[in-house]
């Protein structure tokens, strides 16, 4: 080889040697010449970015913000699962808003300023927003952020319940739950019901399907006892992907005991108050066709007048329409799902006492109108309780089914017992 072409090759090859240690420097190794501040620029931008960065983390907040739900979250709860906290600072400035209609949501900030929640329940399948301002304890700011979705109604469960928050009601009323939802998880569900009387009383639920749960005790309540429902609800599966919305708590009085036991044979009806008869009242019950159910029958419902139509429960004639139906029906009180009531009755002349003749209600003499208040019909409307007990004997009809109506007292205790998920 030539001095030339070994000079060459000499060049070439400390060329390529220098692109490789150019490609390494730009990858942040390499060796650093003498007084090299370590980076790819001058010392004084690095010194410069130094500051900056001392700078900044001493202006920040120490307090620290808490958002739950997390941004991003789908199937929130309604009730219990907003909150917004923070350590080492207060809360100085808290907005939620619905995104859809742009409405801001009233919550409560904590006196010590370290919580924040909303005042009342969310609505469900709505889009929420939450920003929070917060200061430490030298006035440096911090604020945080959160999206979230509230729980759809094809994925959350209610229960309707009855008796009604600050009701007062009588001995024979249970607490009875209906879901709107079918419940597979019953023992998970039961248990997050709790149901206690004054009277110390023992209450056991009951499962009628997978929709129904009844509350009651062994005998009828304690006259003058306090009956409080805690529904813990929220968040609970009541089967997979679809969980509880509700977090309160009931509570009813029980009045009077008042059981008013009708004679089908008789035809009269003994009321009892307190273990005292008060009054005796001459009744028509159903006649032998369509007798009266026999058992322990509670009062639901409770109205002044009210239209009934025989084609509503199955009494119809050939043109499909009712063997009867009387639009002013005075002083009615529902004793069964199915339509037996024990009601007033205006058109019925010289029956009371001494016939049955209905399709299966109880009969009381009463006026058109429901205006008369010395009638019989008025006088046990008045006196009567949502809960108050009718017992019926000696028609020739079965008893009552325990699930028709609020009737569950038809039920021995031992069956009743078995029909709850968590004994």
């Amino acid at each position: 080889m030539t001095d030339s072409k070994r000079r060459k090759g000499f060049i070439a090859g400390a060329a390529l040697l220098g692109g490789a240690v150019t490609l390494t420097a730009a990858c942040g190794g390499g060796s650093k010449a003498s007084g090299d501040s370590g980076g790819s620029g001058p010392p004084e931008k690095h010194q410069k970015q130094e500051q900056v960065d001392r700078a900044a983390a001493e202006d920040a907040s120490d307090a620290t913000i808490k958002i739950a739900p997390k941004s991003g979250a789908a199937n929130a709860g309604i009730n219990n699962d907003t909150k917004v906290t923070v350590a080492h600072g207060k809360l100085t400035d808290v907005t939620m808003t619905s995104l859809a209609t742009k409405e801001k949501v009233a919550g409560t900030l904590a006196a010590d300023g370290k919580s924040w929640k909303p005042q009342s329940p969310l609505q469900r399948s709505t889009q929420y927003k939450i920003t929070a301002h917060a200061e430490d304890s030298k006035g440096r700011k911090a604020v945080e952020h959160s999206t979230f979705t509230t729980v759809s109604p094809t994925n959350s469960f209610i229960a309707n319940f009855t008796p009604e928050d600050g009701s007062t009601v009588g001995v024979g009323m249970p607490v009875s739950l209906n879901f709107d939802k079918p419940v597979k998880n019953k023992a998970a569900i039961e248990s997050k019901i709790k149901v206690a009387a004054s009277s110390n009383q023992k209450v056991v639920g009951h499962w009628f399907s997978d929709t129904r749960l009844d509350f009651r005790p062994q005998e009828y309540w304690k006259a003058g006892t306090k009956v409080t429902m805690d529904l813990d609800l929220d968040g609970a599966e009541a089967s997979p992907g679809v969980q509880g919305i509700q977090d309160k708590t009931v509570s009813f009085d029980v009045g009077r005991s008042q059981v008013s036991t009708v004679d089908a044979k008789t035809h009269r009806m003994t009321v009892q108050r307190d273990g005292r008869t008060v009054k005796q009242i001459p009744i028509s019950a159903g006649g032998k066709e369509n007798p009266t159910y026999n058992g322990q029958l509670v009062i639901s419902e409770k109205f002044e007048q009210t239209r009934m139509d025989g084609s509503t429960v199955g009494f119809k004639k050939k043109d499909g329409k009712g063997e009867y139906d009387i639009p002013d029906v005075p002083h009615a009180m529902r004793l069964s799902n199915s339509g037996t009531f024990i009601h007033g009755n205006y058109w019925g002349k010289g029956i009371f006492g001494k016939a049955n003749t209905s399709h299966g209600c109880i009969g009381l003499e009463d006026a058109k109108g429901a205006k008369d208040a010395k009638t019989d019909g008025a006088w046990f409307y008045d006196h009567s309780l949502l809960g108050d007990v009718v017992v019926m004997k000696n028609s020739p009809d079965k008893t009552v089914q325990p699930d028709n109506g609020l009737n569950g007292w038809n039920m021995d205790w031992t069956q009743w017992k078995a029909g709850s998920a968590l004994q």
